[in-house]
């Protein structure tokens, strides 16, 4: 038979399947066949086991069903037990239709936990994967993290009512009371009581106290059984749920903190100590260079006419320590040999904590000229691959022996990359290799000297006349250290990076002075996250800082922490620890941490380390482990739903594809992976009901789904996105959503719309749908007579909102359009988000503006043939000016009421300037084409004003606004364009 005709690939893509016929191997030795249907679970396929072997030998040599587990082969070649027996046959995907039933063996209880885990997270955790690392700072760490998350698994189970409230449903909560208080001092409130309605009046500004409502009684002994309706007893046993979300009114919180609509209310670680040898030496004993050998490469792939040679170099951060030293060129071929001695300019007794070595493998050309000369033929680099490793291991010993290296593809820049990753690539058989060997400068271990040695060098120091020659401001800066630590904590960063690091009796001082610094805010901590600030005292000290972040505020910044995880060197990290302690102590955090690491498992260079915090995350919240399946699962049918509608797009009309997609989701196997499902987005809302007839496919070229559910009072829209990526997009709204959070802070409520977007894999994810709400392009296309005129119709925005606001709304409607529209003026401004046509701005019935699709920021802004289409520094047009101003062209005062908005809230973000850059920096890790350098953030420091006073600040915001305003005419013309372009394609 030829090859490639096996297995059963095409049967399990296939959406008509029904049925198929199995073959089962029982223990007896007997051999059963017959048909079972597709979408039947592994418990039903066992039941019909049993039913047919009853009528075969030796079926009473059969224990109990439960005695046994199927097994088979699946789709990645390997041998799976499916210990989950409510996984269907479908989504198991058979290599082969065969099913081979074997007998149980360990706990069952922990087999089936580990294939849960390994199908949530995308890795297997027992026979391939973590355990076929053979690698001793995995097994540790798994060892450690299990330990500690069970411990505080075990905690959380004792918690009382109101602590268990807190990981279960925190409250989402504004930084402060709206301006509302002031104008409606109370508000009516509704609740329901089994099936007893009834309201009364609280007041805005005051605690809501249970007296009478929507009572859900908890019982704080059994955590099995959370809500009962029973008989009301006290107060205290009862808290007030949002109707149709999990979200609840409790605590010490005035009524108005709480950001759900009333019009719904209310219906420790465990140390390891690693023995050393008594036979050791001290690092700072060896006054030696520091070498390596470089042996030899594997599986290069090179032009013939090529030499080969290695690059490397020692890096602290970003900071290079010495010399770059390169090897000699070798000729080119699949296993070179170099067997070279490579000697750096620096001491063994200076080598920092956390040096990395880093390595570029490239060729070198010739480049010879056409006429001949004296001088000699040009050289050209070509860059091959990179790999970095670390100087010391996990353990704090200088490596020693051979390691095998296995390369990354090269990057566009420098030939050197200290930013990248200090995994080995895993795609070892494509994948050039380099071998190198770590020397025994001593027989025995060398260890770089722990904290107490620091502090006890840094007296013996102290007491010498220690002068060292810097630059004037850097030489300044150092002597001054005592007085910056007393007067300018804030600027540890800077004392940080002038520090020498390839001097340690400099590091000694720095240390010492690190334990007795202030904790700093979270805004300037942050900063020390980056990858420039690797030393493991620093990256401690400010993982002590961040934790006295409240809840709410590490989720604003939980992005970037999961980010600076790729920066860190070892598997065991304070980051880690912290983010999963936090994780296990608030559900909410726990849920985002899990698809933020989840989303990024597809990526080689960070998929173990995800991968391991997912296992360990998942080991101490047992509980959530179902529902993050059951989101798995919903997410897994709507990416096999998304490419059977691409796919019938090009065979059929949209109409025909339309009803072939309503027809695929009325499928059993998709209505029950796509009902009651938390949602991704929101963990306190269930996307509970699908409703087929309103689900349907977007025009854009990946055909986005557009899916409605009707919950209990409300319907909620997610749309699914495959094949583009939305962390930029999640970024961008993340900012916003802080810029809000400020704003807010100081009393100024912009009433912005930062809508739910989460990525949750490789270039797939979800957007939250914003119900009563179009786009400027079909409000201006559906109140004009011509598509050609559309964007110049002033009255379209404002006949609009008349239309969905009669009477005293429009008012409210006008006053809502012009706060949201100051707000965007400023975020887009300062944040330089591009591609800002008709079809990306969107307005609510309600009058809020509000942005979307955030693929071009920080200045790249979109020009065709070399002609910039985006002139202005944000969108003002005149239609806004005549929304603002009521219609009226001499309503002066209203537009001036607008344009203090605008520069009240430019003051506010530009007072907080180093936190956008801070997070931006952060943000580095992740491989965004428009970020990925410092050079990106210049923008960003330049819209902020950074270094400039609030007065220099303010004016040159003044010009941008002037400038927008009077160059909006070249907007409509933009507009005009992309709307004819649009209706042409």
């Amino acid at each position: 038979m030829p090859p490639g005709v096996y297995g059963m690939q095409d049967v399990w893509e296939r959406e008509d399947r029904q049925q198929i016929t199995m073959e089962f191997l029982l223990p007896t030795g007997i051999y059963l066949n017959f048909p079972v249907a597709c979408s039947d679970t592994i418990s039903t396929i066992k039941k019909m086991v049993w039913k047919n072997a009853r009528n075969e030998p030796l079926f009473s040599a059969l224990s109990d069903p439960d005695a046994y587990v199927f097994t088979c082969i699946n789709m990645t070649a390997e041998r799976e037990e499916l210990e989950d027996e409510q996984r269907r046959l479908c989504d198991v995907r058979l290599f082969l239709p065969i099913l081979r039933l074997v007998a149980r063996e360990g706990d069952r209880v922990e087999k089936l936990i580990t294939t849960q885990i390994s199908l949530l997270i995308g890795k297997g955790l027992c026979h391939h994967e973590f355990e076929s690392q053979k690698n001793h700072e995995v097994n540790e760490f798994r060892t450690k993290m299990r330990i500690f998350c069970e411990e505080h698994a075990q905690v959380r189970q004792m918690l009382p009512w109101e602590p268990w409230m807190e990981f279960n449903f925190p409250c989402d909560l504004e930084p402060c009371c709206p301006d509302a208080v002031l104008i409606f001092p109370s508000c009516a409130v509704l609740f329901k009581y089994q099936i007893h309605l009834c309201s009364f009046v609280h007041p805005w500004a005051c605690t809501l106290h249970v007296h009478f409502a929507y009572y859900k009684h908890r019982d704080t002994q059994q955590h099995t059984n959370i809500f009962t309706n029973e008989k009301l007893h006290s107060p205290e046993d009862y808290t007030l749920q949002v109707n149709g979300r999990w979200e609840f009114i409790y605590g010490e919180y005035p009524l108005c903190q709480f950001k759900v609509s009333l019009k719904k209310i209310f219906k420790m670680l465990n140390h390891f100590f690693f023995s050393q040898q008594q036979n050791t030496s001290s690092l700072w004993s060896i006054h030696e260079p520091f070498y390596i050998y470089l042996l030899q490469g594997s599986r290069v792939n090179a032009d013939e006419g090529m030499k080969l040679v290695v690059q490397a170099g020692l890096f602290h951060g970003s900071e290079l320590l010495c010399k770059v030293v390169t090897s000699n060129e070798v000729s080119v071929c699949s296993e070179p040999v170099w067997d070279q001695k490579l000697v750096f300019d620096i001491g063994v007794s200076d080598l920092p904590r956390m040096s990395r070595l880093c390595f570029a493998l490239y060729g070198v050309i010739e480049k010879t000229k056409k006429r001949p000369t004296k001088k000699k033929n040009k050289r050209a680099d070509c860059p091959l691959a990179w790999v970095n490793t670390m100087v010391f291991d996990y353990k704090d010993q200088l490596k020693t022996g051979e390691f095998s290296l296995s390369t990354w593809p090269s990057v566009p820049g420098d030939l050197l990359n200290p930013m990248g990753t200090v995994e080995k690539n895993p795609n070892i058989d494509s994948t050039a290799g380099l071998l190198i060997r770590f020397p025994n400068i001593r027989p025995h271990p060398l260890y770089y000297p722990p904290i107490e040695k620091h502090m006890k060098l840094r007296e013996i120091v102290d007491n010498k006349n220690y002068t060292e020659f810097f630059e004037d401001e850097k030489e300044l800066l150092w002597k001054l250290r005592e007085e910056v630590r007393q007067r300018y904590p804030e600027s540890l960063p800077k004392l940080l990076l002038i520090t020498k690091w390839n001097k340690h009796e400099d590091v000694a001082q720095m240390v010492g002075l690190l334990r007795k610094w202030p904790e700093l805010p979270a805004i300037h901590a942050l900063e020390l996250l980056d990858y420039s600030f690797p030393d493991p005292h620093v990256r401690s000290f400010t993982i002590r800082c961040l934790r006295n972040l409240r809840d709410d505020e590490l989720f604003q910044y939980l992005l970037q922490l999961v980010q600076v995880l790729k920066y860190e060197s070892y598997l065991d990290c304070d980051l880690t620890c912290f983010l999963l302690k936090r994780a296990l102590a608030n559900k909410k955090i726990g849920h985002f941490l899990f698809w933020h690491l989840r989303s990024e498992m597809h990526v080689p260079s960070v998929s173990l380390r995800f991968g391991l915090i997912l296992e360990a995350y998942c080991r101490g919240s047992i509980f959530h482990i179902k529902s993050l399946m059951k989101q798995n699962e919903a997410l897994n049918k709507m990416k096999a739903l998304n490419d059977f509608v691409k796919s019938g797009s090009q065979k059929a009309t949209r109409i025909q594809t339309t009803e072939d997609m309503k027809v695929c989701i009325k499928q059993d196997t998709y209505m029950e992976a796509l009902s009651d499902v938390v949602s991704p987005l929101n963990p306190s809302i269930v996307l509970c009901e699908l409703c087929t007839d309103k689900c349907k496919f977007m025009d854009s070229k990946m055909k986005p789904l557009w899916l409605m559910y009707k919950n209990k009072y409300d319907h909620v829209g997610i749309i699914f996105k495959n094949g583009d990526d939305l962390r930029q997009d999640m970024l961008t709204l993340q900012m916003i959503q802080l810029m809000d959070v400020l704003w807010k802070t100081e009393g100024l409520d912009l009433r912005m719309l930062p809508y739910g977007c989460l990525s949750t894999g490789n270039k797939t994810g979800l957007i939250e749908v914003v119900k009563n709400s179009d786009t400027i392009a079909n409000i201006q296309r559906n109140n004009s007579n011509s598509a050609a005129t559309a964007a110049f119709n002033k009255d379209a925005l404002l006949n609009w909102l008349k239309s969905k606001n009669p009477g005293d709304k429009l008012d409210q409607a006008i006053e809502e359009f012009t706060l949201s529209c100051a707000g965007y003026c400023v975020a887009t401004y300062v944040l330089g988000i591009g591609d800002r046509h008709s079809d990306n701005i969107m307005i609510r019935e309600t009058g809020q503006l509000f942005h979307i699709d955030f693929g071009h920021f920080l200045g790249n802004f979109k020009s065709k043939f070399g002609i910039n289409r985006e002139r202005v520094p944000f969108i003002l047009t005149y239609d806004f000016v005549h929304v603002i101003q009521e219609g009226r062209t001499n309503n002066s005062e209203k537009f001036e009421r607008f344009r203090e908005c605008c520069e009240q809230a430019y003051k506010i973000l530009c007072r907080n300037g180093t936190l956008f850059v801070n997070l931006f920096a952060l943000m580095k890790a992740a491989g965004l084409p428009e970020l990925s350098s410092s050079k990106d953030i210049q923008y960003l420091k330049d819209s902020l004003a950074l270094g400039k006073s609030e007065e220099e600040a303010l004016k040159n915001f003044k010009v941008k606004f002037n400038e927008a305003l009077r160059e909006s005419w070249k907007t409509k013309v933009n507009w005009m364009m992309h709307t004819f372009a649009k209706d042409n394609r």
